[in-house]
């Protein structure tokens, strides 16, 4: 018997989920909007409403007031902003001197001790992820008084987590062909290290490297905010006096940089990479 000798109003109806399907998906959505009002509540139950709806005329009172930038406060950013530079560059290659041997224990094709030496290192690796740049700066000022050390160090530490990151998933994906070639031939370790992994993982260390450079201009330049040096510090002090021109200045200058900084890195991962 076919389906057609059925009888039209005997025929079963096909429906994409069942009842209690349907059902499940709608509680779901029911519990995602309840939830979403309960943390709603939670992250309004302080909050001073009359400020809210008058936060666009005072928005416009500080455009009013921070414009025209102070242009003659440049010469005061110069110095400042090289030593943005500096803490972003010289941060990178700490970063870089301490996440290489970090990565090559953590990757699991070249670490001498998979019991002990890579959790130890992905241990430093996520550590290192963890905690912001800003709270690495704390931390540091704290320790080392204010000043760009304390900002070199902290970006440093900070770029530890990414660069050795990316670097061991890198190593880890080299192509076990090539090895395997130069292990046939008698090579020592150092020597498979060396012809056989190296190669294949300089243009990502490269690209990372650069890119993170990219990122570390971008960070240094709000290191001065808690006492790092550097053109941040230059805007914490404007901030204080309410020097809202200067501020301005201050802003367009750290978006000049970063928009330089990003069409280096940009140009230099092309041509390496």
């Amino acid at each position: 018997m076919s389906v057609t000798d059925i009888p039209v109003a005997e025929r079963p109806v096909w429906h994409h989920r069942t009842l209690l399907g349907r059902l499940a998906i709608y509680a779901g959505w029911l519990g995602l909007v309840a939830l979403f009002v309960w943390c709603w509540n939670i992250m309004t139950e302080r909050t001073m409403w009359v400020f809210v709806y008058d936060a666009p005329h005072a928005a416009a009172d500080l455009a009013s007031r921070a414009w025209p930038p102070r242009w003659s406060y440049m010469d005061r950013l110069w110095q400042p902003l090289w030593d943005t530079i500096n803490i972003a560059t010289l941060g990178t290659l700490l970063g870089i001197v301490l996440a290489v041997p970090l990565a090559f224990l953590a990757a699991s094709n070249t670490t001498p001790s998979r019991m002990i030496l890579r959790p130890a290192a992905l241990f430093c690796i996520v550590a290192s992820r963890s905690i912001n740049s800003l709270i690495w700066a704390l931390l540091l000022v704290s320790i080392l008084g204010p000043g760009i050390l304390a900002g070199i160090l902290a970006i440093g530490f900070r770029s530890v987590g990414f660069i050795g990151k990316l670097l061991y998933e890198a190593i880890e994906e080299t192509d076990i062909a090539q090895i395997e070639a130069i292990t046939a031939t008698g090579a020592t370790k150092a020597q498979i290290l060396n012809y056989g992994i190296v190669p294949q993982v300089l243009p990502s260390f490269y690209g990372i490297s650069v890119f993170r450079w990219d990122i570390n201009i971008r960070e240094s330049a709000i290191l001065g905010l808690v006492g790092a040096g550097g053109i941040g510090a230059q805007l914490q002090a404007s901030l204080n006096v309410l020097a809202w021109p200067q501020v301005t200045l201050i802003i367009l200058v750290i978006l000049a940089t970063v928009v330089v900084s990003e069409w280096v890195s940009a140009r230099v991962r092309h041509a390496i990479i």
